[in-house]
């Protein structure tokens, strides 16, 4: 029953500006730790940013300076604010959440860079 949904994806111009959520429903817990990972046809997931419970973030180097990750504890909704958008950010954003003991995937947003 627990829920979690990314949403914001697109097709943006290079230079252009997105912002994902992920929202988690159906959990007696709030929202832990939080990642955004992305995934680009024929090469591995990987993380790109993350925010813990207390409010700690990392950001990959690749997209540091150009994106901001935050949440609303309220909403149990994590926020990926994108900037800048670079041809290479093209791939299908996912969120993991930590709700409890464990981890939970969202099914992904699509997001793309034009050039």
């Amino acid at each position: 029953q627990v829920h979690l949904v990314e949403s914001g994806g697109g097709l943006v111009q290079a230079g252009g500006s997105l912002r994902l959520s992920c929202a988690a429903s159906g959990s007696g817990f709030s929202i832990g730790d939080v990642g955004w990972y992305r995934q680009a046809p024929g090469k591995q997931r990987e993380p790109v940013a993350s925010i813990t419970g207390g409010g700690s973030i990392n950001y990959a180097d690749s997209v540091a300076g150009r994106f901001t990750i935050s949440r609303d504890n309220a909403k149990n909704t994590v926020y990926l604010q994108m900037n800048s958008l670079k041809p290479e950010d093209t791939g299908v954003y996912y969120c993991n959440a930590i709700l409890g003991f464990r981890g939970y995937w969202g099914q992904g947003t699509q997001v793309t860079v034009s050039s």
